[in-house]
């Protein structure tokens, strides 16, 4: 299948009416009035970001929801998607067929359109890049820069279950429910909390708690101290006993919110998080670093403190 006819045939029924049926070079897209447009890209490569004969719808939602979790980060709304792939010319159609039904039913969910991208071919492995674009109100984007000493460090859901469901895909644990699976292969971003006004700063747990709190200390000038035993988890994670306590904090993927919010909003943050799990874990202070207590108040040291690019 030549690329023409394979845009024409898959990607075009996915395009809105800013993505042009995809018959053009680019999009024209006109953002809400009054709003500022936020623009996040995140790739997903074969061998690194997924395994070999992965569900590809699968792979394709994975793809929007690593990306939408970055704009419910900044507090923004997504609008639509540009989409390059590089896929071998070997690749069955059928895996094709599946990737686009992931996404169209995640452009269903999250009310999102294909504006555009590029179609290539690789040598041997998939190659995928999603580009998200979205809007928030003016001055009311959530940075990682914002916190402020005294701040309660806040996180939604549970953390560590998609690491542990990477080991489980991988033969190292047993997941006997599928849960931990299922969280590895589908995160859940955290689109439409209305946190403006209530978090001072955020950033989406991607490459670890540890590591993403770590962003968040360097970028706002301060320190930080969380209780490790406050670190929410899930009971299919419990279930595995007490020896993944590092591997939890330090595993990325879990796409939840990490905040920072001043303790008089906390009430708020609740009524802003209806329905879902929120925890409050640590806080803020002067200083540099992070301190991880453990039973009795003990530090508890990390031999890492989460994934790396490099």
């Amino acid at each position: 299948m030549d690329e023409f006819t394979r845009i024409n045939k898959f990607f075009a029924p996915l395009a809105g009416e800013a993505g042009l049926e995809l018959k053009d070079d680019a999009a024209v897209l006109a953002p809400p009035p009054g709003r500022l447009l936020v623009l996040t890209v995140d790739q997903m490569l074969e061998g690194v970001h997924f395994l070999t004969g992965d569900d590809p719808a699968l792979i394709a939602r994975k793809l929007l929801r690593r990306n939408l979790s970055d704009l419910a980060a900044m507090g923004a709304a997504p609008l639509g998607y540009l989409l390059t792939i590089a896929l071998p010319p070997s690749l069955p159609e059928e895996w094709l067929a599946g990737f686009v039904s992931g996404l169209e039913a995640d452009q269903r969910q999250f009310g999102i359109s294909l504006l555009g991208g590029d179609s290539s071919s690789s040598l041997r492995d998939i190659g995928l890049t999603a580009t998200l674009i979205g809007h928030v109100a003016p001055g009311q984007a959530l940075r990682r820069n914002g916190a402020q000493a005294g701040d309660e460090i806040w996180v939604t859901g549970t953390i560590g279950d998609a690491v542990l469901g990477l080991e489980a895909r991988r033969g190292r644990l047993a997941d006997p429910t599928g849960f931990l699976t299922r969280r590895s292969m589908l995160p859940n971003p955290r689109v439409g909390l209305a946190l403006a006004g209530i978090a001072n700063a955020a950033i989406d747990i991607s490459d670890g708690l540890m590591q993403d709190l770590g962003h968040v200390c360097q970028a706002s000038g301060l320190a930080a101290v969380i209780q490790a035993n406050l670190v929410p988890i899930s009971p299919e994670a419990a279930a595995q006993g007490p020896g993944i306590m590092e591997l939890r904090l330090t595993g990325g993927d879990d796409y939840e919110l990490l905040l920072a919010v001043p303790p008089e909003k906390a009430e708020a943050l609740r009524a802003a998080c209806t329905g879902i799990k929120i925890t409050r874990i640590g806080v803020f202070q002067p200083g540099d670093g992070i301190e991880l207590l453990g039973d009795g108040g003990a530090m508890f040291n990390l031999a890492t403190s989460g994934w790396k690019h490099f």
